[in-house]
């Protein structure tokens, strides 16, 4: 990162991530300060490109990782309301934002609605409500260009080095999940942190055992 310019701020995340849905909730001052790119990306697929199981599908962990985020939420003064059903099929919710033009108001509008209401969202039928209230065109939810437009999203985020959400790039540093949110903000103020010398290094630490597949 340059000090001398303003850094290029990304956000790859997914609707089906309640700690996307969290931090966004801190992230969104900061997008009324400057631009950030909302990058909608199915987490499925990036997870599949590394060869992960999410929190999700690790029994045990499944259930820890709701409880946590729950208590999180209510730690932070974050309404929160699980949908229905976890994990859920978010392609639609996610080709949705994409219709309605990534903008913080659509993100607010889907995350409010899975999240907060604690609805549906795997269907058209499901977020008929907030597709209404997005004044975003249904039919083009499913078409082709939508559908190419997510797999370029996602693709685009594997590209960049995102093997998680939510992740917020700065320029090419990525800061991954909801609770690296203030070291992505110290690094936002102060540049050369990654300068340090034993930054530096880690970047460069040898691998000292691997584990057999």
């Amino acid at each position: 990162m340059s000090a001398s310019q303003s850094p290029a701020l990304r956000w790859y995340f997914d609707f089906i991530s309640p700690f996307a849905y969290l931090h966004w909730h801190k992230l969104r001052p900061l997008a009324r300060e400057r631009a950030i790119e909302l990058v909608p990306v199915a987490f499925g697929a990036v997870l599949a490109a590394h060869g992960q199981k999410g929190p999700a599908e690790i029994r045990g962990k499944r259930e820890f990782t709701y409880q946590h985020v729950l208590w999180l939420a209510r730690r932070e003064g974050v309404p929160l309301r699980f949908p229905p059903a976890h994990p859920f099929n978010p392609l639609t919710a996610l080709r949705l934002c994409i219709v309605a033009g990534s903008t913080p108001e659509a993100v607010d509008a889907i995350f409010d609605w899975i999240w907060r209401q604690g609805q549906t969202g795997d269907s058209v039928e499901a977020l008929s409500p907030v597709i209404q209230a997005l004044g975003a065109d249904a039919a083009a939810i499913g078409s082709d260009a939508t559908k190419a437009a997510l797999r370029d999203n996602t693709e685009s985020a594997l590209v960049a080095g995102v093997f998680g959400v939510p992740t917020l790039s700065i320029d090419k540093q990525l800061f991954w999940g909801n609770d690296a949110h203030d070291f992505a903000l110290d690094a936002l103020q102060h540049p050369e942190l990654f300068d340090d010398p034993e930054m530096q290094r880690l970047q460069r630490l040898p691998v000292g055992i691997q584990r057999r597949a």
